[in-house]
């Protein structure tokens, strides 16, 4: 993807503000915050210092920053739901990667896609 530059490395410099904010989410949260992974911490930074749209499954570490940063978050459902609806996938084959994501131990919230798009009507 990054040879088609369809997705470029980002990164931020020790002791920024986006520095500042990482290690705050990954060692040293506020008051009623729990520490979340490095990698969730980076996508949240960077989403929030761009202005753009945190993907994620992990609704558990990070919604609470979601809503309080006012992110945009996607989920796996959300990128299937929309390829169907632009006919690129199926429900089927959407049902088919949610059942490879599950098999390889995601957690998607969800035991089908059927599942999730009835909930997410």
């Amino acid at each position: 993807m990054i040879a088609k530059e369809q997705a470029r490395v980002e990164s931020f410099d020790v002791g920024s503000e986006m520095f500042e904010l990482y290690i705050k989410l990954t060692a040293s949260p506020d008051p009623g915050h729990t520490v979340i992974g490095p990698g969730e911490a980076a996508g949240i930074v960077l989403a929030k210092a761009q202005n753009g749209i945190l993907a994620s499954n992990n609704l558990r570490d990070v919604k609470r920053y979601v809503d309080e940063y006012g992110l945009k978050l996607v989920t796996t459902g959300d990128i299937l739901k929309e390829a169907c609806e632009r006919k690129l996938l199926t429900e089927s084959e959407a049902d088919s990667i949610w059942h490879d994501m599950l098999n390889k131990r995601r957690r998607l919230g969800y035991k089908t896609f059927y599942e999730f798009l009835e909930a997410n009507q």
